[in-house]
């Protein structure tokens, strides 16, 4: 028999500098290709130039295999750090969570950036064999070189006779941590043109080594970005257009707004051809949207709406949904937020909870107005808006309710809705009957349907169809969702009988909860791929702390936030603290679970579509290899050796709630 290994203080590993990185890249980058390695380089250039610093960066692409990207920025720091005794730059590119961008009092040397966590620029040094930072400031140039993350020259200064400043970053990213060693350039080409109408005025420039230079520069910003992209295709109605900022004197209205966020948009409708949508949060492309996207659409559809029923435009017999709307909408977006929060390092997606409310209150009164006043424009947009309604209806998407084959009825426990309508229709599988209750209650009994669990699930990682449908649990889901079980080798699944667009994993932010939610996930991803694949699963993201604040004048009301977790917690009292609501005064409590909440609650931060957090589960069939095994490490019960040592090597990015 093996030895057993010894589990004692030498088994605890605590990694230094950047060697989480390389331990784990697929926890600070994308492990496809280094896009996201040279996107974070380009990012703390256009970060400089947000500052209002510098009106040109440029992005070179070498014969080498390596990226250099140039600013006229302020310079990265270069003086010796008061605490490290290193180079500042040195410590920026080397230490994971050191930057300048944690400020969060409005007198940090950046307002507003689309750096947070001070692991960017760090982390596209550890996954690079080399790195070269040059800088120019105080009239002399600076010099450092880095291999595999680490120091290999140490940083050179000599005097310059040009009053230039600015940093240069150029990257060699190392093969061996990406599926593929090729930054697809296409891609990165439409990111950096995507800075340069985002910020008028600012040039970017794209050099390919062999190819004719690129260059962008759009002094009318989104207006000239959709004369491009249309490529003269004709709007339905001119194209509606407009930012707005809030000021010190405009946020004292609004506890979590802080001045100088707000937005600038551009949007427009088309009867015919593609449709394009691009947000931005700090110039930081959101490709999975977030709160201030489904802000800005809500907002957007209000305003239709109420323009709608005030001029009687609306049709007999036909319910617009927002979706109507978007099927014909372009638009583009660019939100500005002091606070933000993404899900995960790569920022595609933006989970800042004040951002919904913010870009409503930017939006919806602006296009309310536009709409009066251009009364044709509005009529055609409503126009457009009835006819994919009509479309929508007349595809059938309103089905009956179908069973599973094989499975007679319905399980008794399914609280369902009223809707038909697939693309709108959500499930939600809720732990327990108790958050069950609170969940029938706060519902939008049109859209959204319930389905309580009992206890934890069976572990079906090892598991065949047979015995999951023998399992009542696991049956009553399947037949919910309308989905038989299969697997991904089956390439003649049928999703016809698929009653809900959303299926929806909610369960309490505790262990518990965790592990309810691990064996849901496996269920999908073992037994029902397809589902995943085509994007219909998500996971709820309830919030864990409550803040009751009170009254403090006439004008500021006591009111509630809520914070998903101890960083949102500690961000909400930073907040707090700076609107000078007394120390003390409010009142914490955490939530034991979802059926603690009331249905008010409940529905206000994991229900409502326009303030909650969703996570969209997604799946990369060309990783479906790693993933799978990924699955059995952590869920077979054959695996217990192989967990353990994987515990062992992951301990500190476990949370444990004790």
């Amino acid at each position: 028999m093996a030895k057993q290994p010894v589990y004692d203080a030498s088994a605890i590993q605590a990694l230094k500098g950047l060697e989480p990185v390389r331990r784990m890249p697929g926890m600070y980058t994308h492990t496809v290709h280094p896009l996201h390695v040279v996107q974070e380089a380009i990012d703390n250039a256009i970060d400089e130039a947000l500052a209002g610093f510098g009106k040109k960066i440029t992005i070179t692409v070498r014969k080498d295999g390596s990226f250099e990207v140039e600013d006229e920025g302020r310079g990265v720091p270069v003086d010796m750090h008061p605490v490290e005794k290193k180079p500042a730059v040195e410590v920026a590119f080397t230490m994971l969570h050191a930057g300048g961008k944690f400020s969060r009092s409005g007198d940090g040397v950046y307002h507003i950036s689309g750096g947070l966590h001070g692991v960017g620029v760090a982390v596209s040094n550890a996954l690079s064999t080399r790195c070269e930072v040059t800088v120019f400031r105080n009239n002399e140039k600076h010099f450092i070189v880095f291999e595999g993350g680490e120091v290999r020259q140490k940083l050179k200064s000599e005097r310059i006779k040009e009053r230039k400043t600015g940093t240069g970053v150029r990257l060699w990213p190392d093969p061996k941590y990406f599926d593929s060693p090729n930054v697809p350039l296409a891609e990165l080409e439409h990111l950096v043109r995507s800075k340069a109408y985002l910020l008028p005025g600012l040039t970017m420039v794209f050099n390919v080594e062999g190819k004719e230079s690129k260059s962008w520069r759009y002094e009318r910003g989104m207006e000239q970005y959709f004369e491009m992209m249309l490529a003269g295709r004709e709007l339905v109605a001119p194209l509606f257009t407009g930012q707005r900022s809030f000021d010190e004197k405009s946020v004292q209205n609004f506890s979590d707004i802080e001045p100088g966020e707000g937005a600038a948009w551009a949007i427009g409708w088309v009867a015919e051809g593609e449709v394009f949508a691009d947000s931005h949060v700090n110039l930081i492309p959101t490709r999975s949207g977030g709160t201030h996207e489904a802000g800005f659409r809500s907002g957007i559809f209000d305003a239709l709406a109420a323009f709608m029923d005030t001029r009687g435009l609306a049709p007999k017999g036909v319910k617009i949904i927002a979706e109507d709307l978007w099927q014909r909408a372009c638009f583009t977006l660019s939100a500005r937020i002091v606070r933000t929060q993404f899900h995960g390092q790569t920022k595609e997606k933006l989970t800042t909870r004040h951002a919904a409310k913010l870009l409503e209150l930017c939006v919806r009164d602006a296009f309310e107005l536009w709409l009066n006043e251009h009364p044709e424009d509005g009529a055609k947009i409503v126009e457009l808006a009835v006819e994919q309604a009509m479309t929508r209806l007349s595809k059938g998407k309103k089905v009956e309710r179908k069973k599973s084959s094989g499975i007679a009825t319905l399980p008794g426990k399914l609280v369902d809705c009223a809707s038909g309508d697939v693309s709108r229709n959500e499930l939600f599988l809720v732990e327990g009957d108790s958050a069950g209750g609170s969940a029938k209650e706060a519902r939008d009994k049109e859209t959204q349907a319930i389905l309580p669990l009992r206890g934890k699930v069976l572990n079906t990682m090892s598991k065949d169809s047979r015995t999951v449908l023998a399992n009542k649990e696991l049956q009553a889901i399947a037949t919910a969702i309308g989905v038989d079980p299969h697997s991904l080798e089956d390439s003649s699944v049928d999703l016809g009988g698929l009653r809900y667009g959303k299926v929806v994993v909610m369960t309490d932010a505790d262990v518990d909860g965790g592990h309810i939610q691990a064996l849901l996930l496996t269920f999908f991803f073992m037994h029902a791929p397809r589902l995943v694949e085509r994007g219909h699963l998500y996971v709820a993201m309830p919030p864990l702390y409550k803040v009751e604040v009170p009254s403090q004048q006439k004008s500021k009301p006591g009111r509630r936030l809520y914070c998903l977790d101890d960083d949102e917690l500690e961000d909400a009292l930073a907040a707090l603290k700076k609107e000078k609501v007394k120390e003390g005064s409010w009142e914490i409590s955490r939530f034991k679970g979802l059926g603690e909440m009331s249905p008010e609650q409940l529905w206000e931060t994991t229900m409502n579509p326009d303030t909650r957090r969703l996570v969209r589960m997604q799946l990369d069939l060309k990783q479906i290899k790693s993933i799978r095994e990924q699955f059995e490490l952590l869920m077979d019960a054959s695996e217990a050796e192989g967990r353990r040592n994987w515990m062992r090597e992951h301990w500190k990015t476990v949370e444990a709630d004790v």
